[in-house]
């Protein structure tokens, strides 16, 4: 097994039973969400049931490249299980980067998968094939960087970093030099917080899901790996050459490079050098640094450790305090504090707008309808809210489940929705910077699925269009016709329909735009999230060095994972298994309630036009007009509520679900090889008529 290490770790932690699944079992899945669907369905019977019941299975997968050197592929975490923050409650999924893919292959495992409650805190501490389960009293409580760092201690000691560490193996002693790879969560998923994250090193996390307070509801504090085994590659010289040609064909583009605002290419657009400096003001000196085996980084080590680590969400805090925090470089003790606690870095994002709204309408404040006491847009204001949330106490109580459910607590929801307010437009979650009404394959993608799909993979076009309007630099680098081109040409099956890029107001509801939404959510389950090529750097559509500006997708994914593993697979045949998997998890969905009727955004994304974060942002996308493409504005839109309805009908057929009920078909299932799905779906009155 080639790339896999052939085990699985299996833990019980209310019988505190220890034992092995073996990966060659879930092969035929690929690695990290295929493999952990898989083994949610087996394993938990009852999928009703709530993500804090000890029964739910939170796993843990790595995939065939984890731990390797495939540029981008190489250190992500794909975590599953039913979760805590979405609404309604339901199987769901987060992931993150750093050691701890990496690390757990070293240590000899391709996965955990974690039941069962603890009477008391525990940890699990893997050493190789050595597995414990380890009482954590003196851990809980603590934050999630002082609980990596006492769990180093523990694991290795006060040794220096630059000597041999000693860990004991079935076969013999292994050395390493690093410290364990630790996940962790904070006090906001001791008290069982919905919006409690999974923390690990300084900056990686899984937010979304609320599996922090899902890992509170078992009691298990952390997680910790060190290893010192290896990877088997079947091919070693065709992955150094396929590193050595990704690197000389499609080097640093502009695309790329300005489609993350934590890249030199960004900066550099506004004088900045981000080889030395990101460009915050006050953050001193900083430079880029990137998981093991990635090309590019996307995080950094700063002069100011308040932020080392953290990008995106939690950084854009630092705009939350006041000017004199900011000068002191003070303005980002909330970005530490947000790792800290544990907290999804996206909720808060709309916390700290959507309470100072509350504020000014006259319904939150000292004595008010929500009585609380918050000095909004400081330093302050962050420490103590956290801290109220942490315990449970005032308003923290009602925003540790999550601003959707506190809406409703406050008998705001309704309103909220409907006017935007509350930028929530589905599942309970908050609202991405992409939009619905202008980002039309993430808004689709995320209600047809199960969370904010936070998957980038077309969302250049908006940045790139708006840095070069931002800038004056216009027009962008790759025409209209070209994009759409290119990306076409490479999203088989439907690499004959260039009208999947329509933006246009009249096609956003059309079987085209279906097409492109069924290959983002195939693409997706397989090669982002079962292979786990990062988001971040992967899908390389454009590329400004490559050929004719085309980057290596198709491709380079398919190429990295023969090299590893062995095998023959096409950058088609990867599709068709995201299909399998995608169907997988609508049948999960399907028997804990999933329902048509249910599939609707909320009521400000038909009623509200987009204007954008900002009013003077700009959203651009593919136009096809009188024949001709363009980068077109697509600000100033909301979306007709009877017209999406009827782009449901359009997407249910084409996935071969019942457009009725939009469960899945037998004969669609057994097709994929899921005849276990439907016999499932047909026992509990589910199945989709054909």
């Amino acid at each position: 097994m080639n790339g896999y290490v052939g085990k699985i770790l299996k833990i019980n932690l209310t019988t505190q039973e220890i034992d092995i699944l073996n990966t060659s079992d879930y092969e035929e899945w690929g690695g990290g969400h295929g493999m952990g669907s898989k083994i949610f369905w087996d394993l938990v019977k009852d999928k009703t049931i709530s993500g804090f019941d000890p029964e739910n299975v939170v796993t843990f997968m790595t995939s065939p490249l984890a731990g390797t050197m495939v540029p981008g592929a190489g250190s992500r975490t794909e975590v599953q299980g039913i979760g805590v923050h979405t609404y309604p409650e339901w199987f769901t999924r987060s992931n993150f980067g750093g050691r701890f893919a990496g690390m757990l292959k070293y240590a000899g495992w391709d996965g955990i998968a974690i039941q069962g409650q603890s009477a008391s805190p525990v940890w699990i501490d893997i050493r190789n094939d050595d597995v414990h389960i380890r009482d954590a009293q003196s851990l809980w409580g603590q934050d999630t960087w002082e609980t990596q760092r006492l769990i180093w201690e523990e694991v290795t000691g006060t040794v220096s970093m630059d000597d041999w560490i000693e860990i004991a193996s079935g076969n013999g002693t292994g050395r390493t030099t690093q410290r364990p790879a630790v996940v962790a969560i904070g006090p906001v998923g001791e008290v069982l917080g919905r919006i409690a994250a999974l923390v690990h090193d300084s900056g990686h996390g899984a937010g979304q899901g609320g599996f922090g307070g899902v890992l509170g509801a078992k009691k298990l504090k952390a997680i910790s790996v060190i290893g010192t085994g290896s990877i088997t590659v079947a091919h070693p010289k065709k992955l150094f050459a396929a590193r050595l040609w990704a690197q000389r064909v499609y080097g640093n583009d502009l695309y790329s490079d300005s489609e993350s605002t934590y890249s030199p290419g960004f900066w550099s657009w506004f004088g900045v050098d981000g080889k030395d400096q990101i460009g915050w003001p006050s953050g001193g000196n900083a430079r880029l640094h990137a998981c093991p085996g990635c090309h590019r980084g996307c995080h950094e080590q700063s002069e100011n450790p308040l932020k080392n680590g953290s990008m995106c969400s939690e950084t854009f805090q630092y705009f939350n305090t006041t000017p004199e925090e900011q000068a002191s470089g003070k303005g980002f003790i909330p970005t530490s504090l947000t790792q800290k606690y544990g907290i999804n870095a996206s909720e808060m994002s709309k916390i700290k707008l959507y309470l100072p709204a509350l504020y000014d309408l006259g319904v939150l404040g000292p004595g008010r309808e929500i009585d609380c006491d918050l000095a909004f847009n400081t330093v302050a204001f962050f420490e103590k809210l956290y801290d109220l949330i942490a315990r449970r106490e005032g308003i923290g109580d009602d925003i540790a489940e999550g601003l959707y459910r506190a809406a409703g607590r406050w008998g705001r929801r309704d309103e909220d929705l409907r006017t935007g307010l509350l930028d929530y437009a589905y599942w309970g979650q908050p609202t991405h910077h992409y939009d619905p009404r202008a980002e039309i394959s993430w808004g689709y993608g995320t209600l047809l699925g199960d969370r904010d799909i936070n998957e980038h993979c077309f969302t250049f076009i908006f940045w790139k269009n708006f840095i070069s309007v931002f800038t004056g630099a216009d027009p962008p680098p790759v025409a209209a016709q070209d994009v759409v081109n290119i990306l076409t040409k490479k999203m088989v099956p439907f690499d004959d329909d260039p009208l999947m890029h329509d933006s246009n107001t009249e096609n956003i509801y059309s079987e085209h735009v279906a097409k492109l939404v069924a290959w983002h959510r195939y693409y997706t389950r397989f090669w982002k999230e079962s292979i786990l090529f990062c988001d971040n750097r992967w899908p390389d559509f454009i590329n400004t060095k490559g050929p004719k500006n085309e980057g290596m997708t198709g491709k380079g994914e398919p190429l990295f994972f023969n090299a590893v593993t062995g095998k023959h697979i096409t950058f088609l045949d990867g599709i068709e298994t995201g299909k399998r998997i995608w169907n997988l998890d609508n049948a999960i969905w399907t028997l804990q309630g999933r329902h048509r009727d249910m599939v609707h955004f909320a009521e400000f994304i038909y009623q509200q036009p987009f204007i954008g974060a900002t009013p003077t942002s700009e959203y651009y996308q593919p136009w096809l007009e009188d024949g001709n493409w363009s980068f077109k504005k697509v600000n100033g839109r909301s979306l007709d509520k009877d017209k999406f309805d009827e782009f449901k009908t359009r997407f249910y057929e084409l996935s071969g679900w019942d457009s009725t009920s939009g469960w899945p078909k037998r004969s669609t299932l057994e097709s994929l090889d899921l005849a276990f799905a439907a016999d499932a779906l047909e026992a509990n009155g589910k199945i989709g008529k054909e």
